[in-house]
């Protein structure tokens, strides 16, 4: 079997234009600057494709507002919902509440609820199958995201696209995590030397492996996010066995076993969807429906997910997640007043704008790393972050010259370097424009 992306819409939503396949966009790092544009008020900026899009990614829609649909272009509103990810929630609703729907939408909408369900079900089966290996190896392993975020916050597995299974383990357990999955059929998707791997569990988050039904299936991840993020996760209590003590269990609606698979708390559910968020700065908007469909989960303690933010030093990135499931998807959070201040403020509406626009970026652009560095609150973190930014060799870096394990601390060299020549052209730049402005 073969696990593809949804594809019933891009066939259906007309001959005339053809939705182009959904990804993100990568820009180049000179052009990223010029793509944020100065934020509107949100009520200038929410209106058509997007503002119904708004509307319809939630499990607990409005009906009155996408009951009507006014005339709107098609392609760009279906382009829209596969970009964000989306388009499961908006073919429920949508099916279920639009009036004057044309046929041929309802019919493409149809049949991506049914590509969407087979592709959750192969999942969720295949998640169970993969937990169940684990435990007999006695591998602890805490699956998020994919099958286990969409039964545990959105109530139903159909109603979230996914193309992978995360799980996250102990940085101790990888081999023997490795050795499991090779022994149901996964691969790394990627041949690297011992001494490199060895390097990547230091410096690193995951690794992807491929299945016999695609690439890319399944990742392993040590690290909610990689070292130079530089969270301190043992300050927090945010270890991988403090994360394990916490967790509980779901039952996915399979056949797995009355006890289900380990799925992380609501209060550390939430908080690690807000960071995978923030280091996609919020582009999507499925992330930001993961978030509010995550705070109307029975029980969760919002006051010990801040706690856990403070000690953390990722307040804002928690409040920016919070500002905008506030803002776009009406999610009722009952936070502190003083919680959104000004710069949460303009930090939530440059990520609507870019949202909206479906503004990409590049992960090694100078322009996405100031974006982090803005979102950390505590100036402790925010040096942290530049020195291990500018000095833990990743992939490229690893890639231009081939040392020996004995010589590895060099690649913070080559790191630096490769550093400096990426913003030289910038500086450059920015003295340029200064200089032709008077």
């Amino acid at each position: 079997m073969k696990v593809s992306q949804p594809s019933a819409l891009q066939a259906a939503v007309g001959r005339r234009r053809r939705a182009p396949k959904t990804r993100i966009i990568v820009r180049s790092p000179m052009a990223e600057a010029s793509l944020i544009p100065a934020p509107p008020s949100l009520a200038l900026m929410r209106g058509g494709a997007f503002e119904l899009l708004c509307a319809c990614a939630t499990t607990r829609p409005d009906p009155r507002r996408i009951e009507r649909i006014s005339s709107l272009d098609w392609s760009e509103f279906l382009r829209l919902a596969e970009h964000h990810g989306v388009l499961p929630l908006v073919a429920h609703n949508l099916t279920a509440h639009a009036r004057d729907l044309p046929p041929r939408i309802q019919r493409a909408l149809q049949s991506a609820c049914a590509e969407n369900l087979r592709r959750s079900l192969w999942f969720a089966a295949e998640l169970s199958r993969i937990m169940q290996h684990f435990e007999q190896n006695r591998v602890r392993a805490l699956p998020y995201k994919g099958p286990v975020l969409a039964q545990t916050a959105y109530g139903d597995v159909a109603l979230r696209s996914f193309s992978d299974l995360d799980l996250l383990i102990s940085p101790a357990d990888f081999e023997r995590a490795r050795q499991a999955l090779a022994e149901i059929g996964y691969r790394p998707s990627s041949k690297i030397p011992p001494a490199v791997e060895r390097l990547w569990l230091r410096t690193g988050y995951e690794r992807s492996f491929d299945g016999a039904a695609g690439k890319n299936l399944v990742e392993l991840q040590w690290n909610l996010l990689p070292y130079f993020y530089a969270v301190d996760w043992q300050a927090g209590n945010f270890q991988f066995d403090d994360l394990w003590a916490r967790a509980g269990r779901t039952a996915l609606g399979l056949a797995q076993g009355a006890s289900g698979v380990p799925c992380l708390s609501p209060e550390d559910g939430l908080l690690v969807l807000c960071l995978h968020a923030a280091k996609h700065l919020w582009t999507r908007l499925i992330w930001v429906a993961d978030i509010a469909e995550s705070l109307r989960v029975p029980g969760i303690d919002l006051a010990v997910v801040m706690t856990r933010a403070r000690a953390l030093g990722v307040t804002r990135i928690l409040a920016v997640s919070l500002w905008l499931a506030e803002n776009l998807l009406g999610a009722s959070t009952s936070s502190p007043h003083d919680l959104y201040d000004q710069e949460v403020r303009l930090l939530g509406e440059e990520c609507a704008v870019r949202m909206r626009g479906s503004v990409g970026y590049d992960f090694d652009s100078t322009a996405y790393f100031r974006q982090i560095f803005k979102l950390r609150e505590r100036s402790g973190d925010r040096w942290r972050y530049l020195w291990r930014l500018a000095l833990t060799p990743g992939p490229g870096d690893i890639a231009v010259v081939a040392l020996p394990e004995a010589l590895f601390p060099l690649y913070r060299a080559v790191r630096l370097g490769r550093l400096l020549l990426k913003c030289s052209p910038t500086l450059l730049r920015r003295k340029a424009v200064r200089a032709a402005h008077g």
